[in-house]
């Protein structure tokens, strides 16, 4: 699933671009990640992984956004179903989910627009993601 092309000023600007390109995308996900990890109930995902799965984690993260968002990066990691599975994912992780990506969207000034695609890419993965 690619995210929208728009045109600005007659120049067709990919999501990633609007969102900033990787540098800016990295730092959102870092952010984001961090967020999520520090979260009391989602915390419970990141409770025994090691640095190193950590960091794997957020490359693949940084890597996966770009790809789906119109960047050149290839995304080497697994189907959000297959990466998800057996984690328990409930509504209630996923709603804390989604108030932490607005957070860290406003934190870095993504404007409205950018922010609606976001959203919609991101609910289009929660039934690959919630298992209940």
């Amino acid at each position: 699933l690619l995210l929208a092309t728009v045109l600005y000023g007659g120049e067709r600007l990919s999501l990633y671009k609007r969102l900033g390109g990787y540098d800016e995308i990295a730092s959102i996900s870092r952010d984001f990640h961090l967020r999520l990890k520090n979260d009391p109930q989602l915390g419970r995902f990141w409770a025994y992984r090691g640095i190193d799965g950590m960091e794997r984690e957020l490359q693949l993260l940084i890597d996966f956004i770009c790809a789906h968002t119109g960047g050149p990066t290839y995304y080497p990691g697994r189907s959000m179903s297959a990466a998800h599975i057996g984690m328990k994912i409930n509504g209630s992780d996923w709603k804390i989910f989604m108030k932490h990506l607005k957070e860290t969207l406003d934190t870095h000034h993504i404007g409205p627009k950018e922010q609606k695609e976001v959203f919609e890419f991101a609910e289009s993965l929660k039934s690959s993601i919630v298992e209940s």
